[in-house]
């Protein structure tokens, strides 16, 4: 089964496991906090309906991101999920702001403090098997398929657990007198719910303004590139994250002269060898560079292949016959271009003659400031088609 198949219906069988736990749950705390008369609990209940909305954002989300990736969207369609965990934070965020100020209002007016009964303790016990049983399911899909939508999700249903341990101590501090305990315990499930959806929020929000790998997993990515055979050196590294995928775009350095196609071979295996490594890289955009291009931008100045070839024709016409300059290969390299020029054996003469003749050659081109050096090799002529 593809892996993003098996995310998304991990993300939909967690969804639909939660939904119908926390609609019970939510139905339950409401009904029995006021039947016990427990402000804690009906707290507790709101934030189980908040685990439910976010469950239904999970559902939607899972028939989205598994969506491949088409024209008006080639990188698919995983930022979808993060959008939501967003969404999901501001529930969170807002949820603890409306339990806080309730219970705040009932802190600073004793007669509206409610007098929970001992049933309370017992939903609230309740409660706390049912959502760490939900954490721990919706966290291993979470951790399988590196999803922050689901992390996000396992942890609204820990903090449930959590928020209703506290609510089990309110409620028994309020029956042992401590009639402030309900409201105080309701706060507390506030400030856990906000802190957790500041912590996925701001993670969310992270990815969607392109924030880079941790430092630690960028120096790996580095190290990994720098071990393959042909890369010099590595420069504009930038790495960030879709959904639970990572994204890699670095300019690799090879030696300035070497073919097209080695230097295509050796960006191939620095894209293999980063997706075979890690996981969760899905794409890498491996640019060739035979210098530092963030040094020499000078090159942009140059002129490109027609008019080189259409100028130094018209100087070395005598010299060398225009069908081998047609073939010649040219290396742009620090702000000038060096010529290879590729001669048949029979212009050989001797070593003297061959270095008399790129002397005769440097010193027809020298007004044409972009030429650096001239090279001549001998042997069988190459084809126009192969340049």
């Amino acid at each position: 089964m593809p892996q993003e198949v098996a995310r998304s219906r991990a993300m939909r069988n967690t969804s639909i496991a939660g939904a119908l736990v926390n609609t019970l749950l939510t139905i339950i705390k409401i009904i029995f906090g006021i039947i016990t008369q427990s402000h804690a609990l009906v707290a507790d209940g709101i934030h189980s309906l908040a685990d439910l909305s976010t469950d239904v954002m999970v559902w939607f989300a899972a028939r989205f991101t598994a969506m491949p990736a088409d024209k008006d969207h080639p990188y698919g369609h995983a930022r979808i999920e993060t959008a939501f965990t967003v969404i999901l934070a501001l529930v969170l965020g807002v949820t603890a702001l409306g339990i806080a100020m309730d219970a705040g209002q009932r802190l600073l007016s004793a007669d509206t403090l409610l007098h929970p009964t001992p049933l309370a303790m017992a939903i609230a016990a309740i409660s706390i098997v049912a959502n760490e049983g939900l954490y721990h399911y919706t966290m291993a899909a979470a951790k399988r398929f590196k999803s922050g939508l689901l992390h996000a999700n396992a942890w609204h249903h820990r903090s449930d657990a959590i928020s209703s341990v506290v609510v089990l101590l309110g409620v028994a501090g309020s029956l042992l007198g401590f009639i402030y305990l309900d409201a105080i315990a309701s706060i507390v499930v506030a400030v856990m719910i906000a802190r957790i959806g500041w912590e996925q929020g701001k993670g969310a929000m992270l990815e969607l303004i392109d924030t880079a790998l941790e430092p630690k997993k960028v120096r790996t990515i580095r190290n990994i590139i720098s071990e393959v055979e042909g890369v010099d050196d590595i420069h504009m590294l930038r790495t960030r994250r879709m959904g639970g995928n990572a994204l890699v775009d670095v300019h690799v350095e090879v030696k300035p002269r070497i073919s097209v196609s080695e230097g295509h071979q050796i960006s191939e295996y620095v894209r293999m060898k980063l997706i075979n490594s890690i996981t969760e890289v899905t794409d890498v955009t491996v640019h060739i560079d035979p210098e530092d291009d963030s040094k020499h931008l000078a090159n942009l100045d140059l002129p490109l292949r027609r008019r080189v070839i259409a100028e130094l024709s018209q100087v070395w016409d005598t010299l060398v016959d225009r069908k081998y300059l047609q073939t010649c290969n040219l290396h742009y390299l620090s702000g000038q271009i060096q010529v290879d020029l590729l001669l048949p054996f029979e212009y050989f003469v001797s070593p003297e003659a061959s270095q008399a003749l790129t002397q005769q050659l440097m010193q027809a081109a020298s007004h044409y400031s972009y030429l650096d050096e001239v090279r001549i090799y001998y042997g069988e002529p190459v084809k126009l088609t192969e340049t």
